[in-house]
Parts: structure tokens; sequence; C-alpha cells
């Protein structure tokens, strides 16, 4: 690890925030699996009734415990923290069209990254926290429930991966340079004509699809995978989807931008990521990126990158 160490705000030590973190985060993987199991979810939440019950089933059901365990969390352990709380879950009533929260440090949490996935059963869903400083992220936490997998990474610190007793593994970028030789890792659910022929024209050397954001940052970060693509198609990801997943993947030494390299930013006034993102192990990231703005302008020239 580095030995540089960032700023946080007044009050707030590192290193009993991350031990809060770690509290947090696997209290969230208790409550989402059992919401997963059709269990009892610890911590006196309620069990999902579907909706012939009254309810709302079990994604609402943990999305919402889930949101309430974190947010909870962070302002009972730092109440006096000069820092803002902004969730998937409460977007809709704190959010204005156009306008950026009035903030200089903001959290960005995603209580359950990849909905989809969690009602499919395939496991690939993750809790993501961001912390973000003048729109751009410092702190990320990426959980994977059900691989028991803590990802922790300070931009200017270092990343690495945790299990619930405490061991520490390292990131295991893969060494693969060669065009040929990469692997992709790109969206299960979220495709469309333009993502598949721009794969199709990489002629890389393999690719996984993945349901959440986190996951997919996560092979990178095992090695298992050494980029990241998303390009917008008729939706777009949104700040909680990228916030902690970038902060850790660049604490580990990776890159993630625009193809054009233009940073990505949050708490702009639109909480979409739009455009054509890449991430990557960071070894050749601006060649992958000028390769993929060719071919992406051949593809489609009016699309905004």
């Amino acid at each position: 690890m580095m030995s540089i160490e960032p700023c946080f705000p007044k009050g707030v030590d590192l290193e009993v925030l991350l031990t809060k973190l770690r509290f947090l985060s696997w209290g969230a993987s208790a409550i989402l699996r059992a919401y997963a199991r059709g269990q009892k979810p610890p911590y006196g939440f309620p069990e999902a009734l579907d909706i012939q019950n009254g309810g709302e089933g079990p994604v609402s059901a943990a999305d919402l415990a889930v949101n309430k365990w974190l947010i909870d969390g962070l302002q009972e352990n730092f109440p006096h923290a000069n820092w803002t709380l902004l969730s998937e879950e409460t977007a809709k009533e704190q959010l204005k069209e156009g306008e950026p929260i009035a903030a200089e440090w903001l959290w960005i949490l995603d209580p359950l990254d990849g909905t989809r996935d969690f009602l499919q059963g395939t496991g690939q869903y993750a809790v993501h926290l961001g912390l973000v400083h003048n729109n751009q992220p410092l702190l990320g936490v990426v959980l994977l429930p059900e691989l028991e997998e803590l990802w922790l990474g300070v931009v200017g610190v270092g990343a690495w991966c945790e299990d619930i007793t405490g061991n520490r593994s390292s990131v295991m970028f893969s060494q693969r340079r060669k065009l040929r030789d990469l692997i992709i890792v790109s969206s299960r659910n979220h495709r469309d004509f333009r993502l598949e022929k721009l794969i199709e024209k990489l002629d890389l050397g393999g690719t996984k699809s993945i349901g959440s954001v986190g996951c997919k940052i996560a092979t990178i970060l095992r090695g298992e995978a050494d980029l990241y693509l998303s390009l917008s198609g008729k939706s777009a990801p949104k700040d909680w989807d990228m916030a902690a997943p970038e902060a850790l993947l660049r604490a580990a030494g990776g890159a993630f931008t625009h193809v054009d390299l233009a940073p990505l930013e949050y708490n702009t006034g639109d909480v979409r990521q739009s455009g054509c993102l890449l991430a990557s192990h960071g070894l050749n990231h601006t060649e992958i990126c000028q390769l993929i703005l060719r071919e992406i302008q051949l593809i489609d020239p009016d699309f905004s990158v």
C-alpha cells in the first residue's frame, strides 16, 4: 500500500471509518442473504411479503432494509461528520434535475446493485458505498454477499479484499497487454446492438457477462478479466452504480474513464453516467480507449461518448 494519507472530513479518522464500514457491510450481507433465501432477516427487519399479502416482494424489502441499515449506521456512528448521504432509494426525494447537491463530501450508496441477478439467483449482486469529494470518488466499498468478499479501496492508499473474519487478500491484476489476449466483462441484462458490434470488432481474447457493476470490477481486481465496457443504450448507469466501483478500481491502480479519456464526474445535477465508459487494469488504458473511440464512431457516428 501507498503511504499517502488522503484528507477526510474534520473529525473522521480513516481507520475508525473502515472499522465501521466493515461492520455495516457484513450486516448488509446478512440482511441480503436472508431475503434472498426467504429467511427472516436479522436486526429486526420484517420478512418479505409478496404483493398478494400486501408487500412488494423480496427485492423491495431487501433494498429498503439495507438502505436503512447503512444510512442509520453512518448517521449514528458519525453524527457530526460534514457529509451528505444519497442513495438510489432516496434519490427521488433528494435530487432536483440539473441541480447538484450542495455538499463537498457526499456518500453515494446503492443498497442492492444487480436486482435482476438477485431475483434470478445468480449471486452476482453487490452493495456499493462510495464517498465522493468535490465530484471525484475517494473511497469505495463493494460488498459481494454470496462470495463473502468485501472490497475496500481508498484513492492514494490502496485497495484490498477481506473475508468476514478479516483475512486480507491483495488485488491481482492480470499482466495481459495484447489486445487479442484481453478479457472483457460487460452487462448481462443491459446490452444493445452497438455494444455487441463493438465487442465483435475489438476481437479480444474473450468475454464475460456479469450482473452488478461491483461484480464486474471485482473480476478485474482478481485478474479474471481486464476490461469493463459500459455503452449507454435506452438507459444509462447512474452515479450509485459507478461511484464505489470506480473509487475501488482507481485505488488499486486501475483506470476508469470515458473513451475520450474524460473523467467520470459525480453530483453534477445529472445522475446518469452516459456515454462509452471503459474500466481497465490500467496497463494500456489510453491505447484501448483510442481504439474503442475510433470503432464506436464508425458504428454510430452520432453517439456521444
